[in-house]
Order: C-alpha cells, then structure tokens, then sequence
C-alpha cells in the first residue's frame, strides 16, 4: 500500500484506498490529485516527495469526501502548498462538518464525526481552470456528489474520482454512494465513450478502457431503482423501505451505513418521483412512497 507507480514519466499515482495522483509540473515541482485519507495518508506522501527531492505545489481535490481530502491539512501545514476544490466541494473542504451534517440531515451524532465522514479542515481555494498547470483539462463529473470533477493531464491520463465503483465492490456493497442519481446516470455515459491513454479511477482498476465498467455501474443504478419501485408497490415510508433494501441485499445495518445508504435511496426516491414513477403523500403525519 502507498507505493508510487508511473504511468508515464510525468503521472503516477500512489496506490491507497482512494488513489492518490501525482503528476510532475516542472523540474522538481509535482502536484497531487486528492490526498488520502488522514494524516498518516499525508505522511506516506510526503515520504515520496522527500525520496524524489520534489516540491508539492498544490492539492486539486476531485471532491470533499474526507477519504480524499484527509491528508490536505498535514501536507499544507508541512509544505505551504496550495489546496483547491470545485464548487460547493471548496466549502465542505474548507468546513468538513457539512458532510456528516448532510449526510445526518441535522447536527452529526459523535458516532459519525469520525475521519472516515469528516476531515480535518484545509484552507482551500475554488478550482477552476485557470489555477491548472499548463496543458491539465478540467472535467466535470457530477453525480457521485455535488461538483465532483476529474482531470485529464496532457500526456493523456485522466483521472475519474469516485465516478466508477469496481465489480467487487458493486459486490459486495451493493448500494453505492450517489446525491444525484440523474446526473450520475449522465456521468457515466459521458464516462463510457471517453478514450485516454490511461483511465485512472480513484476505487475501481487503473485500465485503458472503462466502457464496460461504465456500463456495468450503470446497470446497478437501474437494478437498484427497480428493486426501490418494487417495494413500494405498497405504502412505505422511509425507514420501512431502508430495512427492507438491507435486508434484500443482505447489508448491515450501522450509523456509517444508515446515513450512506439512506442519503443515496433518499436521492433514488426524489429522481423516480421527479421521474413520474413514484408518488409521495402524507397520511397521519407520516410520508409515504408508492409505486404510480
């Protein structure tokens, strides 16, 4: 874990739970897409910037899940480096607490204010693409969350974030983190037709092709948007349609859990009633969901 792997003389990515790119900007210069996880990601970083006498420049977050923003403090605080991050995605960097917050729907409970839902905070800048290095592209990859965004650097590798799930992981979690499943659905096929010379997604394989694991998450959104219709061919209410989703895919139930999964089936329910197949109504104070 944490080994450094070149794809080219100019881009690497340093192997950890949610990739780490790094790409060479000048002489001994390099930038990093996304940091780890916690400040012992940042530490193993910054034993590859020590070994290679190389000067971190700046941070381009994809997006503010703390797993990819968990090592921005300790590197900036070791390197004065700069730390950007698009859109909304700079303010939940800049104040990792909105993310159990929304996940929660209210002020986090102590069992979710941990670093695997809420970084340390980073001062962070808007990216755009004018704070690139010379030849980067800028790629929105909305979706997954808010204004989650990829690169594409100029000897052809693009970096994916969070946009594509493994086959082992649609496996095994079944349910996949989503805000905004239309926008997701289009990712995905902008995603399928892409060529490069290396796609580099942050939790699925490094490949040169990753139409058919497009199509493949695609696939699941749409499963899991049948099973949700399914179910509600009679009158549930939320919680009733959570416990019976875990108990057909045969997930456990805990906090980090019942927030994922409920965010992710909440923004299910708002695309299939904004889509006309589900109908919502209130009746005895209680909100329920139903097939149309």
């Amino acid at each position: 874990m944490y080994e450094l792997i070149h794809i080219t003389d100019k881009t690497c990515y340093i192997q950890s739970p949610a990739r780490i790119g790094l790409c060479l900007t000048g002489e001994n210069e390099v930038c990093l897409i996304d940091s780890g996880s916690d400040k012992d990601a940042g530490r193993k970083v910054r034993q590859h910037l020590d070994a290679n006498s190389w000067r971190l420049a700046a941070i381009y977050n994809t997006h503010s899940n703390a797993d990819h923003i968990g090592g921005n403090r300790y590197l900036q605080n070791q390197t004065g480096c700069r730390v950007y991050a698009p859109g909304i995605e700079c303010a939940f960097t800049r104040y990792p607490v909105l993310e159990p917050s929304f996940l929660y729907g209210g002020f986090p409970c102590s069992d979710l204010r941990h670093k695997f839902l809420m970084a340390q905070e980073s001062d962070c800048a808007a990216l755009t693409p004018e704070v690139l290095p010379d030849g980067f592209e800028l790629i929105e990859l909305p979706g997954h969350f808010f204004h989650m965004a990829g690169f594409r650097t100029p000897d052809g590798v693009v970096f994916l974030a969070d946009c594509l799930s493994s086959r082992e992981t649609l496996e095994k979690y079944q349910i996949g983190f989503i805000y905004d499943v239309a926008a997701y659905l289009a990712t995905l096929e902008r995603v399928k037709s892409m060529s490069a010379e290396m796609f580099v997604p942050a939790h699925a394989p490094v490949s040169e092709d990753v139409s058919e694991l497009a199509q493949l998450n695609i696939d699941k959104v749409h499963e899991i948007a049948g099973a949700i219709l399914e179910l509600c061919a009679e009158p549930l209410s939320f919680e009733q349609l959570l416990q019976k989703l875990f108990a057909r895919y045969g997930l456990g139930m805990d906090f980090q859990q019942y927030v994922l999964v409920g965010s992710t089936v909440r923004s299910y329910l708002s695309w299939l009633k904004d889509g006309g197949e589900l109908a919502a109504a209130f009746e005895d104070n209680m909100l329920l969901w139903r097939r149309k």
